[in-house]
């Protein structure tokens, strides 16, 4: 099937978002099982200075978008016959048996308690382990003042000693569940997590630029992370510790749009690109599924930190899978019912749509999350994509 994009409409939108004030800059990408049909940008890695504009080969720092590489290399171990998702986390990571539940507070302190039931690795894939993020979290945030643990922003092992905010298996709560899971691969694997994406994801896949670690040169190119400042964007620099204590399988990640696209459609055709497999089809078809049992994707996850994140809102009929956010029902105007998407802190965001062929993404680095500006550029770029299908 030979498709067609608008690049001028996407052009426009992405010019204008810049123009307006609504982000620092962005790059979007569009794809189908046979290549890129659409790469744009506007604005400067840096907002005010000469830098060129970023684009499809730009480094971004991905945030959570590097969960689903992660998950990928965990089910991986799965398909090798070396990972049990239905296993407890402590037959892999001993460690984790001192990971307890936050129930309540005395005081200024903490109720800690033992879970009813033991996490397993399925709870860490599809988030369902009571393990948070203190930025949806107020018990988190009240948990790391009160005894001094850091968030994972920091690349502190000292952040592995957060509690659970809810009990295995009982609500979906996001967090750093795919953390653990780095920690969990790295025990199957005998090796870090870095090794293990590249060996058997990134490096397969040609994805050069998809790294836990950027090069000197690289660096030059790398797009900033920005907030908002008293007269427009302002540069808050890269903001993660660049030698942190383990790679972080939730937020380690920097990529490129384009390399990222070569992931994206690896996904969309059943798990192989240029004849490379990396997942078979039929774990790519659970990826893609429902995994919450009787469980459901909360419509509003409330902030606890406005300055990171705004109330992510995505209403009803939405589902998890692995490491895949599933909308249930055809969005209209855009993506089909099944399409596997998920986003990254810095306002980074995925979508792939098995259904209609086709798989896209924006980018920018910029703070807080999920703005309302953010959310409606990237539902245009969505709209502008279908549009022209």
């Amino acid at each position: 099937m030979t498709r067609s994009i608008d690049s001028q409409a996407l052009d426009a939108i992405l010019a204008e978002a810049v123009a307006s004030g609504a982000v620092p800059h962005v790059a979007a990408i569009v794809g189908d099982a046979d290549g890129t049909l659409y790469e744009g940008g506007a604005g400067a890695p840096v907002a005010g200075q000469d830098g060129g504009t970023v684009g499809a080969s730009t480094p971004f720092r991905i945030m959570s978008m590097t969960k689903m590489i992660a998950t990928t290399a965990a089910l991986q171990q799965v398909e090798k016959g070396l990972l049990d998702l239905d296993a407890p986390v402590t037959d892999y990571c001993p460690e984790f048996k001192e990971v307890q539940v936050l129930e309540g507070w005395d005081g200024d302190t903490p109720v800690l308690v033992e879970p009813r039931t033991p996490a397993t690795v399925r709870h860490l894939v599809t988030h369902t382990s009571g393990l948070g993020y203190w930025f949806w979290s107020e018990d988190l945030v009240r948990f790391e003042a009160a005894t001094g643990v850091p968030n994972v922003v920091p690349g502190s092992a000292e952040a592995f000693k957060a509690p659970m905010v809810a009990h295995p298996g009982e609500t979906f709560t996001y967090g750093i569940n795919t953390d653990w899971l780095g920690k969990v691969v790295e025990s199957v694997a005998g090796t870090t997590l870095d090794v293990v994406i590249g060996e058997n994801v990134t490096g397969p896949l040609g994805m050069g630029d998809t790294t836990f670690h950027l090069s000197e040169v690289r660096q030059d190119d790398l797009a900033m992370v920005h907030v908002p400042g008293e007269e427009g964007w302002v540069s808050a620099g890269g903001i993660l510790n660049e030698h942190p204590d383990w790679w972080a399988g939730g937020h380690g990640l920097y990529s490129t749009p384009r390399d990222y696209l070569r992931f994206q459609r690896a996904l969309l055709r059943g798990g192989e690109l240029d004849g490379t497999r990396i997942l078979s089809e039929q774990m790519v078809d659970q990826a893609f599924s429902h995994q919450l049992g009787d469980l459901s994707f909360p419509e509003e996850i409330p902030t606890a930190d406005p300055p990171i994140t705004s109330t992510l809102r995505v209403g009803p009929g939405w589902t998890w899978g692995y490491g895949l956010l599933i909308n249930n029902h055809d969005v209209p105007g855009g993506r089909r019912a099944g399409t596997g998407a998920w986003a990254g802190l810095f306002n980074t965001h995925f979508f792939i749509d098995r259904t209609t062929g086709v798989a896209a993404s924006i980018y920018t680095n910029s703070l807080p999350f999920v703005t309302e500006d953010a959310w409606k550029l990237y539902g245009a770029v969505e709209q502008a994509v279908y549009a022209a299908l």
